[in-house]
């Protein structure tokens, strides 16, 4: 996911764990699937998008506007 939910924990000074926490995954998991080793879910990257409050299509580098569709 090159390193767009890396970047968004980290403007959000967010811990992996924290974020883990708040989508309901472990810490591991959410590492995996932040380094690309486990592959993004559609259920992942909607709470991804609402934690952040940004598209889902910028999560996935579809566009460079981070707002979110209203």
């Amino acid at each position: 996911m090159d390193n767009r939910i890396k970047d968004l924990r980290e403007n959000n000074d967010l811990t992996q764990q924290q974020v883990a926490d708040k989508i309901g995954i472990t810490q591991r998991k959410y590492s995996y699937i932040e380094t690309g080793v486990q592959p993004l879910t559609d259920e992942i990257l909607v709470k991804l998008s609402l934690l952040y409050d940004t598209s889902t299509d910028y999560i996935l580098k579809q566009t460079e506007i981070k707002e979110r569709y209203r």
